[in-house]
């Protein structure tokens, strides 16, 4: 399973910014994207974007707080972090789920305030003192 990219022609460079990714996902999965983008920006507003693995990532103090991405049949998030994912089994149960990794239809995002509470949740693990 890859992430979309726009196209399968191998001579096209991969998108560098996640504006570039965005800008060739197709609708709807590009509006869910984009709607997910502003509640991770307003969670955390020093939270740095970039492209991992091909996918848009948010970075925070300079570990990964989370990736979204888009399929062909689904979106998903990518807590960096199956603690994350645990943490909010309950409110998740509508929601496939595996250790790393969260799906939801490509055209509806998780829910903002939920989607806030695990970015804050991994804020919280980042920011945690090694024991």
């Amino acid at each position: 399973m890859t992430a979309i990219t726009g196209s399968n022609d191998m001579d096209k460079k991969p998108p560098a910014t996640v504006d570039e990714y965005l800008a060739i996902v197709p609708e709807p999965a590009r509006t869910t994207l984009e709607k997910m983008r502003k509640a991770i920006q307003s969670a955390a507003p020093e939270a740095a974007e970039a492209i991992s693995y091909g996918m848009p990532a948010f970075k925070y103090q300079g570990r990964g707080l989370v990736a979204i991405a888009a399929f062909k049949n689904h979106c998903s998030l990518f807590p960096m972090s199956g603690a994350a994912i645990e943490k909010f089994k309950a409110e998740l149960a509508g929601f496939h789920t595996s250790k790393g990794t969260l799906q939801f239809p490509l055209d509806k995002p998780l829910p903002g305030s939920l989607l806030k509470k695990i970015i804050r949740a991994r804020i919280a693990e980042i920011e945690k003192p090694p024991r």
